[in-house]
């Protein structure tokens, strides 16, 4: 990957007007610490589970990736201190997860708050 560094986008707009949509973070692996993120999504794939084909039941539009599972994911430092309640960033809402313990830690996000699409 190749990018720069613009420091006057910073926050999302740029004194020349430019229109900033995203910003990429990085984490120093060097630095990080390890957890289990969870990534919810839709369950049902369909936006009426019970439209099925004939003989079928509503489970038969179960979304197959409505969970994925970062086994080792790299976090800020400051991430070991977030306590239970949701924490925002970035369009995200990251809540530990209740399996989460001293030396494992677990996060789940649960909605998207912008639509990528």
């Amino acid at each position: 990957m190749h990018c720069t560094y613009d420091p006057a986008t910073r926050g999302g707009n740029a004194p020349d007007g430019r229109k900033v949509k995203s910003t990429m973070h990085w984490v120093s692996a060097a630095h990080a610490i390890d957890a289990e993120v969870h990534i919810y999504d839709k369950l049902f794939a369909k936006e009426d589970p019970n439209q099925v084909e004939g003989g079928h039941e509503f489970t038969a539009n179960l979304n197959p990736n409505s969970l994925e599972v970062i086994a080792q994911a790299k976090l800020e430092p400051s991430w070991r201190m977030r306590r239970s309640k949701p924490y925002s960033s970035n369009g995200l809402v990251f809540l530990r997860g209740p399996d989460s313990r001293p030396g494992r830690l677990v996060f789940n996000r649960t909605v998207a708050l912008k639509d990528a699409g």
